[in-house]
């Protein structure tokens, strides 16, 4: 089985929700297997592209889960590198074949069974640039791992907040990626990811954002419904206010968690800081009055950029953030027109070995 590398364009809609495109969701079928010899039963989606590994498979792939092959250590529990066999998605040998990711859900965790499986119903069906691609599953006992595309350059939390090695130019052009990812999931999945942030986000060898971690999405509300009532889950500063205080979970929440990240993107700073004194430990309440002013805004962004942006470009990409961060969900932009900005602002930066327009 090959990646899936690419999507068609995307097409505009009326105002209706309009039902997902067949091509992702016609072929899930759900079927009931058991989980363990308690009893316990889940629904485990079946796909024609997604493969299911048996433990052993993985066991061999991963060279006995072997701790030097520990590539992060999430909240779902550790993720190992593997390699498989790209024709039969059978364990390869080490160094040959396909490099993966596999992830193990640790039972003891935060996170349980039904996010693993509403991580398999969710990300198995879809296809895009960026979107990390879902290969397959193994279900056996009580081993629930999963298996991705491997993104051999982590996380983008890891590259802001550890190793701070980004240009403004790869900057921008991964939150094109990461925005494009979410208005995808947005007009052709129809569903809201509600977990976005920093460590979601993942990329690949040339830097390419894609999507990861999908275990706390929703299927988007219904034509008679304007948001969906649910209980609050994922990172608390990247959550819109009004889902925090009712519930009330809209694809507007994704546009407002995408604004806290593009703040961090620009600013280098994480939305949480416990460190920092009290009126700066919060991202967006320290640095979103200074957004709309130029000459305040400046004192905002990551000083390690320092001469690789123009004003003009840095305030647009500020006025931006302030859009997707309005305490109004009415107010601010659909993810399409977040793309458009940003696809707008990357198209005018100089390469990186071009400084002289600054």
């Amino acid at each position: 089985m090959g990646l899936c590398l690419s999507v068609g364009a995307n097409r505009s809609r009326p105002g209706k929700r309009k039902a997902m495109n067949p091509r992702y969701r016609s072929q899930l079928l759900m079927r009931r297997n058991d989980m363990n010899a308690s009893g316990e039963k889940g629904e485990v989606l079946q796909h024609p592209e997604l493969k299911m590994f048996r433990f052993s498979e993985l066991k061999a792939a991963t060279l006995d889960f072997n701790q030097n092959n520990v590539v992060d250590q999430g909240g779902y529990g550790p993720v190992f590198k593997a390699w498989i066999n790209l024709d039969t998605l059978t364990a390869a040998s080490p160094e040959t074949g396909m490099l993966v990711a596999v992830k193990m859900l640790d039972q003891n965790g935060s996170h349980d069974l039904q996010e693993w499986l509403t991580e398999i119903k969710q990300q198995a069906p879809l296809c895009h640039p960026n979107i990390v691609k879902l290969i397959g599953y193994c279900l056996e006992n009580a081993h629930w791992l999963l298996v991705y595309q491997y993104m051999p350059n982590g996380s983008l939390e890891n590259h802001l907040f550890t190793r701070g090695n980004l240009s403004w130019k790869q900057r921008i052009e991964i939150a094109v990626g990461a925005a494009r990812g979410l208005a995808f999931l947005h007009n052709e999945a129809d569903v809201v990811f509600r977990d976005f942030h920093t460590s979601n986000i993942l990329l690949d060898l040339n830097f390419n954002a894609k999507l990861s971690h999908f275990g706390l999405t929703k299927d988007g509300p219904s034509d008679a419904k304007s948001h969906i009532t649910t209980r609050v889950l994922g990172m608390e500063w990247y959550l819109a206010p009004e889902y925090i205080n009712t519930g009330h979970l809209r694809k507007s929440g994704d546009v407002y968690s995408y604004g806290v990240v593009l703040l961090e993107v620009l600013s280098g700073r994480r939305a949480m800081e416990m460190n920092m004194e009290t009126p700066e430990r919060n991202l967006v309440k320290w640095a979103k009055p200074w957004l709309n002013h130029k000459r305040k805004f400046l004192n905002v962004v990551d000083p390690r950029l320092n001469g690789q942006f123009s004003s003009t470009d840095v305030l647009k990409a500020g006025q931006l953030a302030y859009q997707c961060l309005s305490s109004d969900p009415n107010q601010r932009p659909k993810m399409d027109a977040v793309v458009k900005a940003l696809e707008q602002l990357a198209s005018s930066l100089p390469s990186e070995r071009d400084t002289s327009a600054f």
